[in-house]
């Protein structure tokens, strides 16, 4: 199987710490559905892992609360495919690139100050609208009656 490599996290130590199992799927499939196990369940004990250091299970905790289980288990799950091996590959493409959305620190924002040029045209457009309002009202010249 290959995948693409994570910059957080060794992929093959991962695969050897989940827990795979097949179940019945639901949906489409006709008779299959019945005979086959193609649906592919994916726990990753969060907790008891060494594959992630303490402070990537501290960011992953925080993160992902609330998809992770009262055993401390990533739990996921993919019945997309007909193929059990096609849904493993599915369900173990989740579980990382789940783990590197949450393990990627965020960017910080530089606040960009607008240039002068931009501040002027900004209030000329403004100007020019206010204008085209007051325009618009009807003023009645009561002096010359």
């Amino acid at each position: 199987m290959t995948l693409s490599q994570s910059p957080f996290f060794d992929e093959n130590r991962i695969l050897h710490e989940v827990i795979l199992r097949a179940t019945r799927s639901s949906g489409k499939g006709g008779q299959n559905v019945n005979k086959v196990s193609s649906k592919v369940e994916v726990r990753f004990p969060l907790h008891t892992s060494t594959a992630l250091t303490d402070a990537q299970k501290t960011i992953i905790f925080n993160k992902l609360k609330n998809r992770i289980n009262l055993d401390g288990e990533i739990v996921l799950s993919s019945q997309d495919d007909r193929s059990q091996l096609q849904n493993k590959r599915i369900v173990i493409a989740k579980l990382f690139d789940l783990l590197n959305k949450a393990l990627k620190p965020i960017k910080k924002r530089i606040p960009v100050k607008p240039s002068l040029a931009k501040v002027r045209k900004r209030l000329n457009e403004k100007k020019e609208q206010a204008v085209k309002k007051e325009n618009r009202s009807y003023k009645a010249d009561l002096s010359s009656e």
